[in-house]
Formats: C-alpha cells, sequence, structure tokens
C-alpha cells in the first residue's frame, strides 16, 4: 500500500483509492453499507415498534434484515480486505524484526489467504449458481423465503461478490509481498 496515500479516520488508517477500479469498488462497498445499516436500523426499529407501541407483528421482518446483514456484512468484509484492516493474524507485523524472515513470514500468509479465499470465492460462486438457477439447473424451485418470497440468490450474491473482491485485494497484497520478498535489505 505504499503508492497509495494513508489517512488517518478516527484512528484507523483508511486508504485513498487512485485507480478507477478502486475508485468504483470502494464507492459501492460504501453506498451498499450505508444503505444497508440504515435499512437494517429501520427495519429493526419498525419491527420493534410495531411489536411494542402498535402490538401488531410484522411478519418476515427477519428475512428482510437477514438480506440487509449479508449485504452489509460481505461489503464491510471487501472494504476492509482493500484498506487491509480485515481481521488477521498480525503477529508477523507485531513481533517479528524487519529483514528477510519477516518478509517471508508475510509472503506466506497472504499466499494462505489469498488460497483459502480463492477456494471460498469458488465455494460462493456454487452457492450463488444453485440459489440462481435452482437445483435442477433449469430455473425452476429456486430457492426463496417463507414470507416474503425473496430469492436467497439476493443473499448468495452478497456471498460471492464479497469473495470475489476480497480474493482481488488479497491477490494485490500477495503480488505485493511478492516483490518485497525479493528487494534487497535496506530498500
Amino acid at each position: 500500500m505504499s503508492e497509495q496515500s494513508i489517512e488517518m479516520a478516527g484512528g484507523v488508517k483508511t486508504a485513498k483509492p487512485k485507480n478507477i477500479f478502486d475508485k468504483a469498488a470502494v464507492g459501492f462497498f460504501s453506498v451498499v453499507i450505508v444503505i444497508g445499516t440504515i435499512g437494517l436500523t429501520c427495519v429493526l426499529t419498525g419491527a420493534a415498534a410495531a411489536r411494542y407501541i402498535f402490538r401488531v407483528n410484522f411478519f418476515g421482518f427477519e428475512e428482510i434484515a437477514i438480506l440487509l446483514a449479508f449485504w452489509v456484512y460481505f461489503a464491510g468484509a471487501a472494504y476492509g480486505a482493500y484498506n487491509n484492516t480485515h481481521i488477521s493474524v498480525d503477529l508477523i507485523d507485531s513481533y517479528l524484526k524487519e529483514g528477510r524472515f519477516k518478509r517471508i513470514m508475510t509472503f506466506l500468509r497472504w499466499l494462505v489467504t489469498a488460497s483459502v479465499c480463492g477456494l471460498f470465492t469458488y465455494y460462493a460462486y456454487r452457492f450463488f449458481e444453485f440459489g440462481f438457477v435452482g437445483p435442477l439447473g433449469n430455473f425452476r424451485f429456486r430457492p426463496a423465503t417463507q414470507f416474503w418470497r425473496i430469492p436467497m440468490w439476493t443473499s448468495y450474491l452478497a456471498v460471492f461478490v464479497g469473495f470475489v473482491f476480497m480474493e482481488i485485494y488479497f491477490i494485490r497484497n500477495l503480488i505485493s509481498s511478492v516483490k518485497a520478498l525479493f528487494q534487497k535489505e535496506g530498500n
């Protein structure tokens, strides 16, 4: 991330997107997170108000909440991967001194992370494909929610899109670690 400018936002380092792909991706993640969070808050507040103030039941609110939560969670995970603030074990960065061994361990960390994420990206695609084309592969009997009949592929798409972007940014970090691994000491 050395080529990207870093800003401090609430104590967390955030990378400022420089290329058009990153600007579009970060813009998409930001919009999804903001709209999803506001929507999720409204749905949960509405369900609580309906139940405890108006004494009626808001049937199926869980279906809407889960859909929004999927999109918020996986857009946030992709944004975290872009920013390099995703959940990870940073023992390497914290406890190892700068040097060749640290660069090797960093490379191995990103290799494992990108490999595992690649595997999960494949499974997320299969998950989405199942929901989109149905179990018979002919666009019939597609899974949907019980009350609102929201197609399940809308939630599965959030998982797939999130993993695709995480994989892109993990591969970016893997390439950066390969470059750092072959740098001479002191560069």
